[in-house]
């Protein structure tokens, strides 16, 4: 994906889920968190409920002691503002509790 600022589709952001899954973990949670929040703001709350659950999966995989492990590695994912720093509290606070 080239232009990181576009608001893309939900087809093209699950796409770029699936290779990024392949190549870069952390990535892939960000991108998940991005289709959780893309799927919400179009009403399909299910498909968000999902994603945001795919994301807190993701972050299980990596540490969360210190600002710079949850820190986002980009600003936005296909037109999604992504938060500052990622971890299961902000999943939780954005998409409520998962559970």
């Amino acid at each position: 994906m080239t232009n990181l600022t576009r608001l893309v589709s939900t087809d093209e952001l699950e796409s770029v889920f699936q290779r990024e899954l392949a190549t870069d973990r952390w990535a892939a949670t960000e991108t998940a968190y991005a289709l959780a929040a893309r799927h919400r703001d179009l009403g399909n709350w299910p498909a968000s409920r999902e994603w945001a659950q795919q994301c807190l999966r993701l972050l299980e995989g990596f540490p969360s002691e210190t600002e710079e492990q949850v820190a986002t590695g980009r600003t936005s994912v296909g037109g999604v503002q992504l938060p500052t720093f990622l971890h299961s509290g902000v999943v939780e606070e954005r998409f409520g509790t998962l559970s």
